[in-house]
């Protein structure tokens, strides 16, 4: 049994890194502003690199991944990132990976990653997901998903996991970028900081300025 979740985790990372890019390497955080003035020259578009000679077993090691999050927020679910934070023998591999742990009707909410491909499989449970595409067609496509079925979110677009099972659900994902990045939409539009204008979301969702009040003083809970 763990030999078969080893090699669908092994799968799934080798479908998310056969990606490339024959143009200039995609970035790798939000932004990186030029400098001139190299003594002020902090961040590259990834890491600085350890000289190879340093490098050991640790670099490219991470444990724990098979021990369950915890669920106890108001969406009902946990992400357990292994990117180059944790993994920093990823830097410039182009791949990571994470676990999402769902309670019962717990929900992984319409986000994005600026920066990969996600490709999901599900260990236990059964889940609802689905991704939107961009304007103007927005065009949803779901699934309900058994254990070892897989799933795929094309790069950028808003998508979602929503339990639906009697019990807990676990799924993988293997992700086309050792730093993805997330935007989780509900946070970034009513939970920014400082706060969008009411005006400008009054308007954008077509609603009274009283509810945008109330959706900003809610507490928006990150998952990851």
């Amino acid at each position: 049994m763990k030999s078969a979740q080893i090699c669908l985790t092994i799968a799934i990372l080798a479908l998310a890194s056969s990606l490339a890019s024959a143009s200039d390497p995609g970035p790798l955080q939000d932004f990186c502003v030029a400098i001139n003035d190299t003594k002020n020259g902090v961040f590259v578009n990834g890491k600085f690199c350890k000289d190879p000679k340093l490098a050991n077993a640790n670099d490219f090691f991470f444990e724990g991944l098979n021990k369950p999050a915890n669920t106890s927020n108001s969406v009902g679910s946990k992400v357990t990132a292994v990117n180059v934070q944790q993994i920093l023998g990823l830097n410039t591999l182009g791949i990571s990976l994470a676990r999402i742990d769902f309670a019962p009707k717990g929900l992984n909410p319409p986000h994005t990653h600026p920066r990969d491909t996600e490709i999901l499989v599900v260990e236990e449970g059964t889940l609802y997901v689905g991704f939107v595409t961009s304007n103007t067609d927005n065009r949803l496509f779901t699934k309900v998903l058994n254990k070892g079925d897989v799933f795929v979110f094309p790069i950028g677009l808003i998508h979602f996991q929503l339990n639906v099972g009697d019990g807990n659900a676990v799924a993988f994902a293997g992700l086309s970028s050792q730093n993805p990045g997330v935007i989780t939409i509900a946070n970034a539009v009513f939970g920014s900081n400082p706060p969008i204008s009411a005006e400008v979301l009054t308007k954008a969702f077509q609603v009274d300025k009283n509810v945008v009040n109330y959706l900003q003083k809610q507490f928006w809970s990150d998952n990851n």
